[in-house]
């Protein structure tokens, strides 16, 4: 179901293509959810353990831009894979400001082992599109993620 709206012919289009968007968000979110929860894991959590994981040390502020996390939600989120033992905070030696994250090897092998399976999950979840509608999909939500953040 789209808007209701009565609006301009552009306003309804856009709200239609924004509400199937956040549905689709939504219910692709609370599936991942649940499969991340049996490892004791949030959404948030595993964004940080994968950027960690694929790119390497990084300072806690590039980590909180990346994911989209304010500076008090990924102290909380840091905080939580801390006690587990998964990261680190490593404090410059110049800069006490500066943290860089970093994967213990408890959080290495935890992430290492994780997260295949957690791309077979998507994949399957995105089984519903084929190779060159995922391209395209891909290509529209960067072009469009851009040019909202061009605006702001």
């Amino acid at each position: 179901m789209g808007t209701h709206y009565d609006g301009t012919d552009d306003e309804v289009l856009a709200l239609d293509a924004y509400i199937k968007l956040m549905r689709c968000t939504s219910v692709l979110t609370a599936q991942l959810q649940r499969s991340l929860k049996e490892r004791g894991l949030t959404v948030s959590q595993l964004g940080v353990l994968e950027a960690l994981h694929h790119l390497g040390p990084m300072c806690q502020r590039d980590v909180g831009r990346k994911l989209l996390l304010s500076g008090g939600n990924i102290t909380t989120v840091v905080n939580n894979l801390e006690k587990r033992g998964l990261v680190r905070r490593v404090r410059g030696q110049e800069d006490r400001r500066y943290v860089q994250l970093q994967l213990t090897d408890d959080g290495m092998a935890f992430i290492a082992d994780l997260f295949p399976g957690h791309a077979e999950r998507i994949a399957g979840l995105m089984g519903g599109l084929d190779a060159d509608e995922l391209q395209q999909f891909g290509e529209l939500a960067r072009k469009l993620g851009r040019s909202i953040e061009d605006a702001g």
